[in-house]
């Protein structure tokens, strides 16, 4: 499958694009949603592994927008984030709209958890 994570941290970026691709799965990387919306249109991303604090638009204010999007509306989302406490997961779930939502530090067996769900 073929991924695409979203976040500011060059370190947290990298780490879990090299667990995806450690699983067998082809990921692509940005450290920011500047052109992502256009991206998930175009491309076929099997989910969008998301950041919530970032600094030029939050990943609450781009899922917004992608979910508006009658083109990226369906994408699955994952939020990453280390905002952990159960108010906050259950935020970024039900109101925000991601589909799943593993916390930082991120490990092999809670990525691996969530694909499961993909």
């Amino acid at each position: 499958m073929k991924f695409l994570v979203v976040d500011d941290s060059s370190v947290d970026r990298r780490f879990i694009v090299s667990m995806l691709e450690k699983m067998g799965h082809q990921a692509d990387a940005c450290r920011d949603t500047t052109d992502v919306l256009e991206k998930v249109a175009k491309e076929n991303y099997a989910a969008v592994i998301l950041d919530i604090v970032m600094p030029e638009q939050d990943g609450f204010k781009f899922l917004r927008k992608l979910r508006t999007n009658p083109a990226t509306a369906k994408q699955y989302v994952i939020f990453c984030s280390s905002k952990k406490t159960p108010v906050e997961i259950n935020y970024g779930i039900k109101r925000a709209g991601a589909n799943d939502y593993i916390t930082k530090p991120v490990t092999p067996e809670s990525l691996e958890e969530a694909l499961q769900k993909v």
